[in-house]
């Protein structure tokens, strides 16, 4: 297998480095790992874990059962909160 080279020059003026406070140039690799670990994993225990379960167990009843309805905002959850109230 042949190596390729690329020449490909990235030109940056100083004062935009300065203003963004410096700029850092990594595999992509590299930063594709870096992401996947920024977002915490959470692992819930005991109770916790327990209201979560049946929490997603009741949500997916509903789903089942036909009771979700598609929205385009949550406002248009708030309109019918109100109609709730009312009744």
């Amino acid at each position: 297998m042949a190596t390729q080279t690329i020449n490909n020059k990235i030109t940056l003026s100083k004062a935009t480095i300065l203003k963004q406070k410096g700029i850092v140039i990594l595999p992509l690799r590299e930063y594709k790992r870096l992401c996947k670990n920024a977002v915490p994993t959470y692992y819930l225990e005991g109770k916790e874990a327990q209201k979560l379960d049946e929490l997603v167990r009741d949500g997916m009843a509903e789903y089942k059962a036909g009771k979700c309805k598609v929205i385009k905002s949550l406002a248009d959850l708030e309109g019918e909160r109100l109609q709730t109230r009312k009744s």
